[in-house]
Formats: structure tokens, C-alpha cells, sequence
């Protein structure tokens, strides 16, 4: 008996999850999906596709139920697009039916040269109208890894990695490498008359291209990214907006990773009530790791961090969720020469872990399979990702029920 029970408390044994396939509406060939959810529950996939006369197309559609889809529709196309493993387009609805989405475009000849630009739709994703790029400095430089979030019924907040302080853009994410000049971090909001307000900078010096993710608290919209401090130290900050101001970043865990570049692996975080957790990858240690932590007075402080995988197996590309029944975190590996997509969930205060599951054995080697992405709905996680056989891509879903 004893014997028993230490097994199921074991991690990875406390509970048990169920994971049924998804069937997603993207056609072969697509890839960079993303996820997010619609006032009312409905979850919106959209992902990009390659043209076959050229040039690429971000397409979504809206899922209402398990198996149930509406038409998949057209955003927005183009012959000039930067197309990216880990910088991904976002789509957000709003409380109003309006639906916001982003895209990226090249600004000039360097690689790493191009916009965030900015497209709304206010009949329900039938017709798009192009606002242009969020920034307007003008250089031909990177601007990306931007997240979207509702700042209000009729208002859409943006923030993004903002290089128009760089040197140039020549090097970039592809090869590890720092740019000439410091990235920093902005955000704005675009409401009903599609006009921008509230341009600010909230960092003046970040990680190159690592991932940004946002979050609405009690307390505010919650913006979690990976600083770069004195010494190449690339740990994660998060920042709270509380409707006037950015307040100042706080370090979510003293991992003092030391990285002389970028590693393209960006947080995730969610929030709920008064609550906050964020996600993250880290090289600090002795070897790779994914940690959580948790915060109980909406991002102002952040808890001891649990390390939830440690190895060389660990890629990150992490995503996180939360209900009322706990936190959701999802995770990429590979070992072997094979990927695995990992769910695990846990108490809101971090202590107990329900379960942890293999999601999938994905398809794919190294930065092909991009960033597995994350909805929750009815008590279930929703995950969409991208998996690449005989050099195609093309995405996959599941879905897991404690």
C-alpha cells in the first residue's frame, strides 16, 4: 500500500489526463499558428500560409465548439512579408466584434529590417482595413515580437520590440546575435476611431527577440518579456499598466543567466483576479530549465520559482493558462533526436501538481516546430502547434481533459 501510494504521488502521477486530437481547419503547408480567446469562450486559431504564385497569407478561423469551425478567412496578404519561426502574427477580439491583428513587413534591404503593421476588422473577420505600422520612427530596422491584449470593450493594446535604436539590422535571431544598439520594449493602444494613443516606451534596453506576452489582472495589463541588464544578464521582468502608466519592471526569479545573445525564448503569463504566474526558459545552472512562479498581488512581487523540467532535453517555447481549478503550462523537449510537446498542471499557488502529460510526439526537428501555443475552454486545454514531415509543415491540435 505504501508502495502504491508513493507512486501516485510521484510527479507526473498525481492525476490523471485524457488527450484527444483536434482537428484544426489549416491546410498543408501552414505553420506559425496562434491562439487566443474571443469574449464569449470561442477560441481564434490563425496561422500563415505560403502563396503558391509567391508571397505568404495570414489566415484564421473561429472555433465554437470540439470539431465545429466557421469558414476560414483571409486577414491579410502580401509578397514583402518577414516570415519567422519565432515571430508570430497575434489576433485579439474585442468586447465591441471588433477583431485586431498583426502582421509583419519588410521596412528595407537588411534581413532583419521590417514593421509591425496593424489590421482591424469590424464585421467579423469578413473585410480587413490596414492601419499601418504601430511605430513611427521610420528606420529600417526590426520591430516584432509583439503581443496583443483587450485594453477595453473598443480599445486594443499593443506592445513590441522596438529597434530604432539599433545600429543596424543585420544580424539577428536566426544567428544568436545582438544587434549594434540596445532594443527596446513600447506599447500603444488603438481604439474605436483606429487612431493610436499612449505611445510610450516601457524598457529601454531588452533581449533582441525574445517573445513578449501579456495578461489583464485586477490591477491592470500585464506585460512579461526578457530584459538584457549589465553583463549580458537575460532574466525576466514584468510590468503592470494600470490604465495611466507603466510601472517600473520587476524580476520575476534572480536566475542571473549570463547570455551573450539572444536565445529567442520568450515567457508567457496569465493572470486571474489578483493573481499572476509567468513561465519561462532558462540556461542558468547547471543545465536548461523551465520554471514557473507566482505572484499573489498582481505582478507586484513574484514567489520562490518552481522548476518544473530541468535537462538537456528542454527547448522552453513555453505556454501558460489559468482557470479556478489551477495554472496550465506547456513546454517543448527533444532528446534523441525527437520532440515531445509536455502539458503539466498545477494548484494556483504552485505547490501541488495535478498531472503532467506527453501531449504529442512532434514531427520536426529544431526551430521548424516554432512555438506550440495554448487556450483554455470548458476546463480542458486547447493546444495548436507545427509539425514538419518531409520538409512540410503543417499544424496539429489537441485537446486535454483532467
Amino acid at each position: 500500500m505504501k508502495r502504491l501510494l508513493a507512486l501516485l504521488l510521484a510527479p507526473g502521477l498525481a492525476g490523471a489526463a485524457t488527450v484527444s486530437p483536434w482537428t484544426l481547419p489549416a491546410p498543408l503547408g501552414s505553420a506559425q499558428p496562434q491562439l487566443s480567446t474571443a469574449p464569449g469562450g470561442d477560441l481564434l486559431l490563425s496561422w500563415i500560409e505560403r502563396r503558391e504564385a509567391g508571397g505568404h497569407r495570414l489566415r484564421f478561423a473561429r472555433s465554437t465548439g470540439p470539431a465545429a469551425w466557421t469558414p476560414v478567412r483571409t486577414i491579410a496578404e502580401g509578397d514583402d512579408w518577414f516570415v519567422n519561426w519565432a515571430d508570430v502574427p497575434a489576433l485579439q477580439a474585442l468586447a465591441d466584434g471588433s477583431l485586431w491583428a498583426h502582421t509583419l513587413v519588410k521596412n528595407g534591404d537588411a534581413t532583419y529590417a521590417y514593421d509591425v503593421r496593424l489590421q482591424v476588422s469590424r464585421d467579423g473577420g469578413a473585410h480587413w482595413r490596414a492601419l499601418g505600422a504601430v511605430h513611427d520612427d521610420g528606420t529600417p530596422t526590426e520591430h516584432g515580437f509583439a503581443t496583443l491584449w483587450p485594453q477595453s470593450a473598443d480599445t486594443v493594446g499593443i506592445a513590441w520590440l522596438d529597434g530604432r535604436n539599433s545600429a543596424g539590422a543585420g544580424a539577428g535571431h536566426d544567428e544568436h546575435a545582438g544587434h549594434g544598439g540596445a532594443m527596446t520594449l513600447r506599447a500603444a493602444r488603438f481604439g474605436a476611431d483606429d487612431r493610436k494613443s499612449g505611445d510610450a516606451q516601457v524598457d529601454a534596453m531588452t533581449c533582441d527577440c525574445c517573445q513578449t506576452d501579456t495578461a489583464v489582472g485586477d490591477r491592470g495589463v500585464l506585460l512579461a518579456y526578457r530584459d538584457r541588464a549589465e553583463g549580458e544578464i537575460r532574466d525576466i521582468q514584468v510590468t503592470r499598466y494600470d490604465g495611466t502608466a507603466w510601472s517600473e519592471p520587476v524580476r520575476v526569479h534572480a536566475d542571473q543567466w549570463s547570455m551573450p545573445a539572444c536565445p529567442v525564448n520568450g515567457p508567457a503569463i496569465a493572470a486571474r483576479g489578483p493573481e499572476a504566474w509567468v513561465a519561462w526558459y532558462t540556461g542558468a545552472g547547471d543545465a536548461p530549465s523551465v520554471r514557473i512562479a507566482h505572484s499573489v498581488d498582481g505582478g507586484a512581487r513574484f514567489g520562490d520559482m518552481r522548476q518544473v523540467a530541468v535537462g538537456e532535453a528542454q527547448q522552453g517555447r513555453v505556454d501558460l493558462a489559468a482557470d479556478a481549478g489551477g495554472v496550465w503550462m506547456s513546454w517543448l523537449q527533444e532528446a534523441g533526436g525527437a520532440q515531445s510537446l509536455w502539458l503539466a498542471r498545477f494548484s494556483p499557488g504552485l505547490d501541488a501538481e495535478h498531472f503532467r502529460v506527453k501531449v504529442a510526439d512532434v514531427a520536426g526537428r529544431g526551430r521548424g516546430t516554432g512555438f506550440p501555443r495554448m487556450q483554455l475552454r470548458d476546463g480542458q486545454a486547447w493546444l495548436a502547434w507545427t509539425e514538419v514531415v518531409d520538409g512540410q509543415p503543417r499544424l496539429r491540435g489537441a485537446r486535454v481533459r483532467p
